[in-house]
């Protein structure tokens, strides 16, 4: 069984691979785009401290918001990575 298969995301940056969870969006230039700012941030960060930050931030935005999806929505690198 796949690992992004019971996720809700098309894809994920984990240093230095990028997942994608269905072949025909290798061919999608703008979430390769977005995986590849993940990459950079990644590096910016040393790695650890980007997980660390995306967790954190993470969860101060889902115990305000109640909402997972726009916990989402509100982390700095996911604001980052869509523009």
């Amino acid at each position: 069984q796949k690992p992004l298969k019971k996720l809700k995301i098309n894809g994920i940056a984990l240093f230095p691979f990028i997942f994608i969870r269905k072949p025909e969006d290798k061919e999608n230039k703008e979430l390769i785009n977005h995986e590849k700012i993940h990459l950079r941030q990644q590096l910016e960060m040393l790695v650890i401290f980007f997980y660390i930050f995306y967790v954190i931030e993470y969860y101060y935005w889902f115990f305000t918001l109640k909402d997972s999806y726009l916990a989402y929505k509100r982390i700095s690198f996911e604001r980052e990575a869509y523009a």
